[in-house]
């Protein structure tokens, strides 16, 4: 696009939307999809590092108790899930300062970043909350933002798909080496100084994602709303019957999987006996998530957005019914289970926010993209706390505790749990999807 053609589109936004006056191309490019989607990357990096290393890191180098650590994260989990449609009802109000806000909340993102891996001796409790409250904080306003310029990105409806589809593509590559590169630092540099050079070299990570985001931002045809089209309240965005079918089954999908989230690495300690291959099986997991993107970019262009995502339910639904099977020393089995529930995982990430980025055009709903993209947040975060609050206490009840010795009651008790009961929710939202399919279809509010 032209200069003038973009000074042209500018001008219509106080008019309207971006919409057949600006032309849109049949295939998105290579090059346009890596400057959108590489914020996924450093973004990858923030969920690992704080609630599986930063904990430990604060144990061994402060000698702070986990039990205290734990406590603090818990709080501001459920601090980072109600603040997502806040983040998402302002990002809305101040649309047209996106830049501004993309870079607020870098800053943000980074110095948190930055604060986690240099405690303050003095006060490391505190200097941990503040850090990890800043860090997420930051994290969900470029999320939100970011997600939200996907969902807005002038093209067809066919094209979303891949939108959606590299961006998480390129996340869980940063997921792989944000799992990765803790480890190696720290033989390399020791375990001290280790988190000192990740935080170091994530900073111009995350300043160059940045940039290419902004460029691709003023350089791409974006639908975005009038300014001088008012604000949606929350009670009426949310009483709209396709938006609560979707998030309810966004929400029960989101259920079903996070519960073997919670539970994987007892799973493979206590019931496979398989501690050694933990990094192994999650590698396989989230390569094949990654690996499985083009597939599921062209399932939907050939079926279907949603009869894709029914593919996806039923394939995850037969694979975690074989897994609740598995006994101990079954490891080639469970990695092919990790293969194909990874598989699953790929439709999960790339289908549902290029349904709702559909459903925002033909909707109308532009002005209201940051708050319905901070919605699927919102019951993300949501769902992993409510699984973690069930699932441990309810195994708990049965008499399991991690790392203890294993009896058959307890083995089995640990298999339906971990892969039985995702199994029975995966297949209520399978259901759902079947049962609501012509709702869904149809795209545009009833």
């Amino acid at each position: 696009m032209s200069v003038d053609e973009r000074h042209a589109s500018s001008d219509r936004i106080d008019t309207g939307l971006r919409d057949a006056s600006v032309p849109t191309s049949k295939r998105l490019s290579v090059k346009s999809l890596v400057a959108y989607g590489t914020m996924a990357f450093p973004l990858a990096f923030v969920g690992l590092p704080i609630y599986l290393h930063a904990p430990d890191f604060y144990a061994v180098t402060m000698q702070l108790p986990l039990a205290t650590l734990g406590s603090v994260l818990l709080a501001l989990r459920l601090v980072d899930a109600i603040q997502d449609p806040i983040i998402g009802d302002l990002s809305d109000r101040f649309h047209s300062a996106r830049t501004l806000i993309l870079a607020l909340g870098a800053v943000m993102l980074g110095i948190g970043f930055w604060m986690l891996f240099h405690p303050a001796e003095a006060f490391p409790v505190l200097w941990f909350a503040a850090s990890v409250f800043i860090c997420t904080t930051g994290f969900s306003v470029v999320s939100i933002n970011f997600q939200a310029l996907g969902g807005l990105w002038h093209t067809t409806s066919a094209q979303r798909t891949r939108v959606t589809a590299s961006r998480e593509a390129i996340g869980l590559v940063g997921l792989l080496v944000a799992a990765v590169t803790p480890p190696v630092l720290t033989q390399i540099v020791g375990p001290s100084r280790a988190f000192h050079w990740l935080s170091l070299g994530y900073l111009p990570l995350l300043c160059i994602a940045l940039w290419l985001l902004v460029r691709w931002m003023h350089a791409t045809p974006l639908d975005l709303p009038a300014r001088r089209e008012k604000q949606e309240s929350w009670a009426s965005l949310m009483k709209n019957r396709w938006r609560a079918i979707f998030f309810g089954l966004v929400f029960l999908n989101t259920f079903a999987s996070a519960i073997p989230a919670v539970l994987v690495l007892f799973f493979i300690r206590d019931r496979l006996g398989a501690e050694s291959y933990t990094g192994l099986f999650l590698l396989t997991y989230f390569l094949s998530g990654a690996l499985s993107m083009p597939i599921w970019t062209a399932a939907a262009r050939k079926f279907g957005k949603l009869r894709a995502w029914q593919f996806s339910l039923a394939a995850a639904i037969f694979t975690f019914c074989w897994a609740a099977l598995l006994q101990e020393g079954d490891l080639a089995a469970y990695a092919v289970v990790c293969a194909l529930s990874g598989l699953a995982l790929g439709a999960d990430l790339a289908l549902p926010p290029a349904i709702l980025a559909d459903h925002i055009e033909a909707d109308g709903k532009q002005q209201q993209a940051s708050r319905l993209f901070s919605v699927m947040a919102f019951l993300s975060k949501s769902a992993l706390a409510v699984a973690t609050g069930l699932a441990l206490p309810m195994l708990g009840l049965f008499g399991y505790h991690p790392n203890i010795a294993m009896t058959p009651q307890l083995n089995f008790v640990l298999s339906v749990t971990y892969a039985g009961l995702p199994c029975v929710f995966k297949l209520a939202a399978l259901g759902g999807l079947l049962l609501f399919e012509n709702d869904l279809k149809a795209r545009r509010s009833a």
